[in-house]
This record gives C-alpha cells, sequence and structure tokens, in this order.
C-alpha cells in the first residue's frame, strides 16, 4: 500500500494633524488611516470627513455609513506600511489570519477562523471558501500592490452581492483608474537588508497615466520588479544525486569528509524575484458609457522553501535539510473587459468578461515518501528521491448586475454570473541512478517511479440580488437572494513504471466522474442611526461553498489487489458543498468631534458539512471529504484617538474561538505509535470540543503617527505593534500529533519626509529580529528514524527576519 503523507500535508498621504492620520487602518468597518481619492470617483474618491469611500456594496459610500462588516486600507496606507501584496494585509484587518508562507505560493488565509485543513509550510496556491478580487475579477493570487486604491476585506457571506458565492468573505484589491484628463507618473524604489540573508533586497516600481484623446481615451499602467533575499539555506543538498549519500555518517552527525564527500551548501535559496504588470486602456464614450480593458501578468520565481526542518541533523532555524534545491515558478496572466452605463438614470450597467490563466511548476524532496513505503529502498545507501508537479488553472468568468439610481426609499441591486475552471494537475516523482537489477524493477530512461494526472472543469451560473427599503431616514432594511447551480467533471490516470506500467498516464485509459448540486443563499440586514455619528446594524446571512474534484487519479475498477493501488474510489473523486450561518451585531461611532473613533462588534457562524483533509483508502493519498458541524465566535473592536493635533493612536483587537461541534469519526491520519517503521497509519476521530487550526484565537495591534512640518514638507514618525495569538495546526492537535505554535509580538516603525512630489523614508520591521514560526508541514508522528534513516518530514515556516531599509518616491 502507497502512504502519500505528502498528500496529507494538506496567504494621500498621510493627512496632517488630522484624527485620519494614523499607522494602521482600525478594523471592523472603521474609517481609514487615509483618505483616497482615484481617477474614478466610483471608484473610491475621498468623501467627507476624509473618510474612504467604498463600493463593497454596489454603491460609492463612506466606509463609517456601510451597515455590513468592512474594512479598508487605503492607498497611503499602503505604501507607507510596505504592503506589497495580500500576505501582508492580516496585521491590519481583524479577524484575518494569514500564514506567509514565502514566495511559492499565495499563502494560508483564514477568515473568522473557518479551516479545517491541516496548516502547511507551503501554503495554498486556491482556497474557495473566500473570494480574491483583482478589481471586478475573481482570483486567488497574490498579485502585487501597486496603483491599488485601497484593499477592502468584508467578512461574512457575501454571495448575494456578488456572483462568486463566498463562505467566510471575500477581499476585494480595488485599482486606481485610468484618467482621461490628466497626464500623470510616479516612480518609486526601495533598498533593505534583511537579518540572516547575504544580500541586498531591492524593489523598482513605475505607475504613468496617459490621456490618448481628452475625456475620451486613456492608458494606465503600473509595472514593477520586486527582488527579496532569502533567509533560508540548504546545507545538506546531493552532489549527485543517486550517486552521493543523504547521511554518509549515519543518521547522528556528519563528519567533515563525509560532507567533503557527498553534500553541498546553497545560502538564501527563498528568495523572491517578481515581476509584474497592470495595465489598462479607458474609453469614456460619455459619462453614461464607459469600457475598461485590463491586462495584467506576473511571474514569481524562487529556489526554497521558507521553512526550517526543526533542527535535521543539526540544522539550525533558518536551514532545511532537504536534499534537493525546490524550485517553483509561478506566473498568471489576466485579461477583462468591464462595461459601466447608464440605463436612462433607471440603473447603472456593470458588466464584466474576464479570462484568467494560472500556471505553477515546482520541485521537492520526495526521499521520505518513498522510504514510508516500506519496498525496502533504504537498503540502498544512496537512495533519494524527487517529484515535480505542474499545476495549471484556466478560467473563464462573466458577470453582469444593474445597480438602481433612481432614487426614493428602495434601492436594489440584481445581477448573473458564470464561471467556468478547468485544472490540470500533473505530478512525478523521479528516483535517480534507482539499483533496477538489484530492486527487480523495470527501469525507464527518465527514472520514473510515480506519475499521474488529473483533470477537472467545474461550472457554476447564478443569479443574485438584493433590496433595501429605507423605513425612515435613520432605519433602513435589506433582504438578498442567491441561487445557483453547478457541475464538477473530473478525470485522470495514475501509473507505477517501476511495476511495469508506461512511463507516461495518458498511455492508458483515464478514469473519472461527475456531480451537480444547486441551491440558495440569503441575507438579512438591518443599520439604524441614532445620531450621524452612532450606528448600529445587525446582519443574518447564509454561506455556500461550492463542492469540486479531487486531484488523484480516479480508481480502474476491478481493483486488483495482486498490486498496488493509489487511486480514488467513485465516492473519492468529489468532494461536496459546506454552508455557514452568520449572524453579527456591530456598531460604528465616532465621538468627541470626531476626536475619537470606536467600532464593535460580535458574531457567531454555525458551519455544516466542512470540507477537510482526509485520504483515500487506496493508497492513502491526500482528499477533501466532508464531514462534521463547527462553530465560530468573538468579537472584533477598535479605535482611533486624536488627543492633540499631529498625533493619532490606534489599536485594534479581534477574538475568534472556532471549534468542532460533532465528532467526526477517521479523519485525521497519524502513524502510532508515532516514530514506528514499517508505518503503522492509523485515522483518529475528530471530536466535538476540537480547535480549527489554522486562525488564531486573540489579535491585534496597537500603534501610533506623529506627524510635523518641516521645511516645505511633513515630517511623519510612526509605530506599529501587531500580535498574532497562538495557532494550532490540526484539528485534535494534542493527541494527533501536532503542535499549538506560540504567540508573538512584531515591531515595526517608519520616519518619514514627504511633500507633495516626492517622499524619503528609512524604515524597519520585526525590529526586534523575532524569530516565530507561523506553519507547519506534516506532524510529529512522522519523525525518527526509517529503518537507519532519519526521516526529514517535518517542517517549519518561520517568518521574515529583521528588515531595515530606504525607499524614495517620485511623482509628477
Amino acid at each position: 500500500m502507497r502512504l502519500n503523507w505528502k498528500g496529507v500535508e494538506v496567504t494621500m498621504k498621510l493627512f496632517r494633524n488630522t484624527l485620519l492620520g494614523a499607522t494602521i487602518l482600525m478594523g471592523v468597518g472603521t474609517t481609514s488611516a487615509f483618505a483616497q481619492g482615484t481617477a474614478d470617483g466610483a471608484d473610491g474618491a475621498s468623501g467627507e470627513g476624509n473618510e474612504i469611500v467604498v463600493t463593497a456594496t454596489r454603491r460609492a459610500v463612506s466606509i463609517q455609513n456601510v451597515p455590513i462588516n468592512i474594512t479598508a486600507v487605503g492607498q497611503e496606507q499602503l505604501a507607507r506600511q510596505r504592503i506589497d501584496d495580500i500576505r501582508d494585509i492580516a496585521d491590519f484587518t481583524p479577524g484575518v489570519t494569514i500564514s506567509d508562507t514565502g514566495p511559492g505560493s499565495t499563502g494560508t488565509i483564514v477568515l473568522r477562523g473557518l479551516n479545517a485543513s491541516d496548516s502547511s509550510a507551503t501554503g495554498a496556491s486556491y482556497d474557495s471558501a473566500l473570494g480574491v478580487y483583482l478589481g471586478e475579477v475573481p482570483l486567488y493570487y497574490d498579485f502585487k500592490l501597486l496603483d491599488i486604491a485601497r484593499v477592502e476585506t468584508l467578512l461574512g457571506p457575501q454571495g448575494t452581492l456578488y456572483g462568486l458565492g463566498t463562505l467566510a468573505g471575500a477581499i476585494r484589491n480595488i485599482p486606481n483608474r485610468p484618467d482621461t484628463n490628466k497626464f500623470e507618473g510616479e516612480v518609486h524604489s526601495r533598498l533593505y537588508g534583511k537579518g540572516h540573508s547575504g544580500k541586498l533586497g531591492y524593489q523598482m516600481d513605475g505607475v504613468i497615466n496617459i490621456p490618448i484623446v481628452t475625456d475620451r481615451i486613456a492608458f494606465r499602467s503600473a509595472t514593477g520588479y520586486f527582488y527579496d533575499p532569502g533567509f533560508i539555506d540548504y546545507p545538506l543538498l546531493l552532489q549527485t544525486p543517486g550517486v552521493s549519500l543523504p547521511q554518509p555518517d549515519g543518521p547522528t552527525s556528519i563528519s567533515p569528509a563525509g560532507y567533503a564527500a557527498n553534500l553541498r551548501k546553497e545560502k538564501d535559496l527563498n528568495f523572491e524575484k517578481t515581476f509584474t504588470t497592470r495595465n489598462q486602456l479607458l474609453f469614456q464614450f460619455s459619462e453614461d458609457l464607459k469600457v475598461n480593458f485590463t491586462y495584467a501578468f506576473q511571474q514569481t520565481k524562487t529556489d526554497g522553501g521558507q521553512y526550517n526542518s526543526a533542527g535535521v541533523l543539526g540544522t539550525g532555524k533558518y536551514e532545511s535539510a532537504a536534499r534537493y534545491i525546490e524550485p517553483v515558478k509561478r506566473r498568471a496572466h489576466l485579461g477583462s473587459m468591464e462595461i459601466n452605463a447608464n440605463i436612462a438614470n433607471i440603473a447603472d450597467l456593470v458588466a464584466t468578461t474576464a479570462y484568467t490563466d494560472v500556471k505553477n511548476d515546482n520541485q521537492a524532496d520526495n526521499t521520505d515518501l518513498l522510504l514510508d513505503l516500506d519496498y525496502g529502498y533504504e537498503a540502498f545507501p544512496a537512495f533519494s528521491s524527487w517529484n515535480e508537479s505542474h499545476d495549471r488553472r484556466k478560467q473563464f468568468n462573466q458577470e453582469i448586475r444593474f445597480v438602481s439610481r433612481h432614487g426614493g426609499p428602495f434601492n436594489w441591486v440584481i445581477g448573473g454570473f458564470y464561471n467556468q475552471q478547468k485544472r490540470l494537475r500533473e505530478y512525478t516523482e523521479h528516483v535517480p541512478n534507482h539499483p533496477w537489477v538489484e530492486f527487480g524493477t523495470q527501469p525507464n530512461p527518465d527514472e520514473v517511479e510515480y506519475n499521474s494526472f488529473n483533470k477537472s472543469k467545474v461550472t457554476e451560473k447564478a443569479v443574485f440580488g438584493e433590496g433595501t427599503l429605507r423605513i425612515i431616514p435613520e432605519w433602513q432594511v435589506t433582504a438578498g437572494l442567491r441561487y445557483f447551480g453547478y457541475t464538477s467533471d473530473v478525470s485522470g490516470r495514475a501509473v507505477l513504471p517501476l511495476l511495469g506500467d508506461p512511463v507516461s498516464p495518458y498511455d492508458l485509459p483515464s478514469a473519472g466522474g461527475e456531480s451537480k448540486k444547486n441551491g440558495w443563499v440569503w441575507k438579512f440586514n438591518t443599520s439604524y442611526n441614532f445620531t450621524p455619528d452612532v450606528m448600529a446594524y445587525a446582519t443574518y446571512s447564509k454561506g455556500y461553498r461550492i463542492g469540486g474534484p479531487n486531484t488523484v487519479a480516479p480508481c480502474v475498477l476491478p481493483l486488483d489487489p495482486t498490486q498496488q493501488n493509489v487511486c480514488a474510489l467513485p465516492n473519492e473523486m468529489q468532494f461536496g458543498p459546506d454552508t455557514t450561518k452568520n449572524a453579527e451585531l456591530g456598531i460604528r461611532t465616532q465621538l468627541l468631534d470626531h476626536k475619537l473613533t470606536f467600532n464593535f462588534n460580535v458574531f457567531q457562524i454555525k458551519w455544516d458539512g466542512i470540507q477537510v483533509d482526509s485520504a483515500t483508502i487506496n493508497g492513502i493519498v491526500g482528499i477533501i471529504v466532508n464531514g462534521g458541524k463547527a462553530k465560530s465566535e468573538g468579537f472584533e473592536a477598535s479605535f482611533q484617538a486624536r488627543p492633540i493635533e499631529g498625533l493619532s493612536i490606534q489599536g485594534t483587537y479581534s477574538y475568534t474561538d472556532a471549534k468542532l461541534t460533532q465528532d467526526v469519526p477517521g479523519i485525521i491520519a497519524v502513524n502510532d505509535p508515532p516514530g514506528t517503521y514499517p508505518s503503522s497509519p492509523i485515522q483518529l476521530d475528530a471530536l466535538s470540543g476540537d480547535r480549527l487550526p489554522g486562525s488564531a484565537k486573540n489579535s491585534g495591534s496597537l500603534g501610533t503617527t506623529y506627524t510635523m512640518p518641516f521645511m516645505a514638507g511633513n515630517l511623519v514618525a510612526d509605530w506599529t505593534a501587531t500580535y498574532r495569538g497562538n495557532v494550532v495546526t490540526r484539528l485534535g492537535w494534542d493527541r494527533a500529533y501536532g503542535a499549538k505554535l506560540p504567540s508573538y509580538v512584531l515591531h515595526r516603525a517608519s520616519l518619514a519626509y514627504e511633500t507633495d512630489r516626492y517622499s524619503l523614508v528609512l524604515f524597519a520591521n520585526n525590529i526586534f529580529d523575532k524569530y516565530a514560526v507561523a506553519s507547519v508541514s506534516n506532524d510529529r508522528s512522522r519523525v525518527g528514524l526509517n529503518d537507519g534513516v532519519l526521516l526529514r518530514y517535518y517542517r517549519q515556516t518561520v517568518i521574515n527576519p529583521r528588515t531595515f531599509g530606504i525607499e524614495a518616491r517620485f511623482k509628477y
């Protein structure tokens, strides 16, 4: 039986002398630290009182007047806090936990604790629990936040306002739009050093806006290159795979002579090299008809993971014990067309058509996995293995909606949505210089031990809408519905060339299956303004995440009991949908002549049919299954105060208690007893009361900003401390050999001189060089000796060390 445990291991400048000149955006729907205008006022122009205007409700509204749970980080805040991509948003958004697993993936994003899968040291490149948007296009990808007007985060289901159904919430990256009347540009550069790294990092980017035909056509482009130096060394790389000895002197230590004859070291392999560009061409036929075309591209390369090996063979905090370098190359294309039209002053039409193509190629050390299969590979001292995977997602989606503009006490939004995603995953395991004769296996030129492919297509269609009735000027009531249906098709095949199969799985017939579902989601919301500065709101809504295919080759039935079977049975090829019911109460206030802003909300989410990691019966290959119920409840609070002119103090705190409320039998895979080989895999029960993994129960931040006039501009000093509470790595962590990762506090600061045209900034992140583990892969039952070979399964993702540098920005 093949035990694929790797499969089981399953991202305006500071307002001088005002309240809003803050270090961090205070969460829970507070106003932003910075009000931001954009080229298109509907996309976020400054509102009254210098508050951010958001469009989450499909209308441009001051954030402090939006009757749902929303936060927004403005453009200047993104720049001042050096928030380059989505992985940095969690520090400024209560209720969100993001494990930065390095440039090899988008990372793991958890909203309000809604995650039941094991943590991962490599992160995720796709997550259907939430919607991540670039403009109007849903795409789970960490596009750099260049020329972004603001980032809006909506906590809770959003399926009646958006075509994409969301279980936990949505994150919207809203770009600045082309301006048909003004030529403008900006250049920016950053140079910095990073602790435990031997190289300097740098960033260069620029924005240009060209009015091609005044009032009619404009082009806007944002392009940048990022080099982030690595800080994880790989000191145990094989000189000649299949010939060099991975542990030349046994499992306890390595002698200088043994090292020199077999191993080598490469430094700082978790570097990031990213090129990104976003280009927009706007045709403004009139104020009532605009068409915007967008093309975005991003490519990221790295040669290693952002994780250590928990001290295996003497490796340190910033060292991996992998036998191979582990390169990743990711790239994404996005093309879209957005039409905005005024229909007879009755409704605004917004129609978006988009195509995205995301490709991930990576390689990794595969040795421990094959040793764990107990085929006797450990008898060959030079044995090692590496795998490669190629994952490609192509998505075509269309969304059309009408937003009323006729005025009056009743307003509405209605729309339709179509989304089709095609995925191809190819996975291969290689065994260099395998001793074919001694093992009695079949040789092949590519030294392939295992090869598979999996194809899937998921198509979703939906109609959605909301209506809002303002009963009296202070009181509004909103109701919304969404009806959807989806189909999911999957096919694939796996081969074992060592046992006589063809090298290519495409040379054999594939197997597959199909599933389909449909359903409804709904939302009820109301708010009441006790005064212009005090509003209370309540929401009760249903969230829905569609099911889909598992990326495991289907079984070809009937199974041959005399041969290894590494495949998914018909009931394992697909997983079903899960749902949430979300209830929350909140209040937003601005007091003392707007010198104090305070926001608070409480929530409870009931989660049913949870999608959670498990494994196939044949081969113990990682899959997603449905099972059990859970509950997440807590509160989020924030304040922002300006006690004296030029000084702003702000803080956030969130508490999230997320746990199972129902037993789920046989879903947690462990090796029991731990460290025992040959392997003894068992499936433990998840129990009611088990804490959900991947999110912090407690988190918060505290910061201050001081602004003072200096020469022709301002000196701006800010300091921020962020706190992430402890995180558990898997369901039943305390009995399933998981871990509770300790809490940590990070400090960041900057000193800037700013004018209307340029700025110069000195900055430092993680000032005290805190070492902390953000997530892990695998569990403590997979450590120890396997027939004399020291396993290197267990991996710990570590946070970025101290970073300090200088940056400059010039606008023209």
